[in-house]
């Protein structure tokens, strides 16, 4: 599926981390970093209130030239964590593309990396997709599969582009498209993933938008642990797409 030999080498990869001192695969990590010694990995501690931060930055000493620590006192939530991640990546660091990944990995480093082999002077954006089909191993409860499916389906409605997993943890930028996408703040939380395309597609413009991004479905996703998303959000899910529907349709 991947051309391993058209993968880049000139990455960045930006991991928000809140709390993740159980599910922190340490030794994932640290054999990623040996075996690709060009990529950089830059870890946004979100105001985490246990152990997070002293893991990141022991991973750090041992990979100095190869890990960042971006770190925050205050809990500023995923989009921001992200946001801020690339833009402080996109002015200290050279690299040519960035992406960013799940701290659980529910998506691998390896993968996140093969899938740069997708981009080249037309495509500047490729994201996973979590499609169960034969030969792909994707695990994830059927309450959040059937929750997931009918916010695809409403933000596929929004955004009038028939893309079917939006909200995949797992996005590649080129590092220019990077810089006018994670330039300013996000209006949701959770839901930024929907912004992001919306502002690519006013970037590009409708009619060209389509050739300049990918769709990969995953060889592997595997659901690791709890969302950090409270179950109350769902509530609220409804108002943020909702204001994310008349950013959409505002003229930009």
């Amino acid at each position: 599926m991947y051309n391993l030999s058209a993968v880049k080498n000139n990455v960045c990869i930006v991991i928000p981390c809140y709390n993740e001192e159980k599910g922190l695969a340490v030794q994932e990590y640290s054999h990623f970093m040996e075996e690709n010694p060009t990529v950089l990995v830059c870890f946004v501690n979100d105001g985490s209130s246990d152990n997070t931060l002293s893991i990141l930055e022991g991973l750090k000493s041992r990979f100095p030239k190869q890990i960042i620590v971006h770190s925050y006192i205050k809990n500023m939530g995923k989009a921001e964590a992200i946001r801020s991640g690339f833009h402080y990546c996109n002015y200290h660091h050279n690299f040519e593309y960035i992406a960013y990944l799940d701290a659980d990995l529910a998506t691998s480093l390896e993968e996140c990396l093969a899938m740069t082999s997708f981009l080249n002077a037309d495509i500047n954006f490729v994201f996973g997709s979590r499609i169960q089909r034969i030969g792909a191993v994707i695990e994830r409860s059927h309450y959040r599969f059937f929750i997931g499916r009918i916010i695809a389906t409403v933000i596929s409605y929004i955004l009038k582009l028939n893309v079917y997993d939006t909200q995949c943890g797992c996005k590649i930028f080129s590092k220019e498209l990077a810089e006018v996408v994670f330039k300013d703040a996000f209006v949701s939380k959770w839901l930024f993933d929907v912004e992001i395309f919306d502002r690519i597609i006013k970037f590009y413009g409708r009619g060209k938008v389509l050739e300049k991004m990918l769709e990969v479905p995953l060889l592997r996703w595997v659901d690791r642990g709890d969302s950090k998303v409270k179950a109350s959000y769902f509530l609220k899910l409804w108002i943020d797409l909702y204001r994310i529907h008349k950013i959409v349709n505002s003229k930009k």
